[in-house]
């Protein structure tokens, strides 16, 4: 396995999909599950890319529907890595709805972690995150506040992947 550390830039997804009658509710906005659906492949994809192994998604502990989208709507999606243990990592992913004039407005955010997957499907350590700007810094900070969140859900019951 290829153990070299990575930067945060170096596994950054982007995704683009146009709303379409299909993704809809009953009421006319993009059905979450889609949503959820296309933040989940993002964020395996900045797994894989940092990690150069499959992965599999342990939780989402933060989804926030901010505002809705609707149809022709462009959604934008783009994931990075925040924090990386022994065998998981966190991965934010942030949806936005991009107008004709190149603006975005956010109308999601979404904190996933997974987890490393060796040869024998089984959690395997991963590479090393790279910090270079204070903003990589900070996401790392923030991220070790709900790495501590999610071990105190643990302890009060809530189970996670592998427990």
């Amino acid at each position: 396995m290829n153990f070299r550390a990575k930067t945060v830039q170096e596994s950054i997804v982007e995704t683009v999909h146009i709303i379409r009658p299909s993704d809809l509710n009953d009421a006319g906005r993009l059905f979450g599950g889609v949503l959820m659906q296309w933040i989940d492949e993002v964020a395996a994809l900045v797994a894989k890319r940092h990690s150069q192994m499959n992965v599999t998604t342990a939780s989402v502990d933060n989804l926030q529907f901010l505002h809705g989208a609707f149809q022709r709507d462009v959604i934008v999606i783009i994931g990075k890595v925040t924090h990386v243990g022994h065998t998981s990592m966190e991965v934010k992913v942030e949806t936005y709805v991009e107008n004709t004039d190149g603006k975005r407005a956010l109308i999601n955010r979404a904190f996933l972690t997974l987890i490393g997957l060796g040869p024998d499907n089984r959690p395997a350590i991963l590479p090393r995150l790279i910090l270079k700007s204070e903003e990589d810094r900070k996401e790392w900070e923030r991220a070790e506040i709900r790495r501590s969140l999610r071990r105190k859900q643990r302890e009060e019951g809530f189970h996670f992947y592998g427990e």
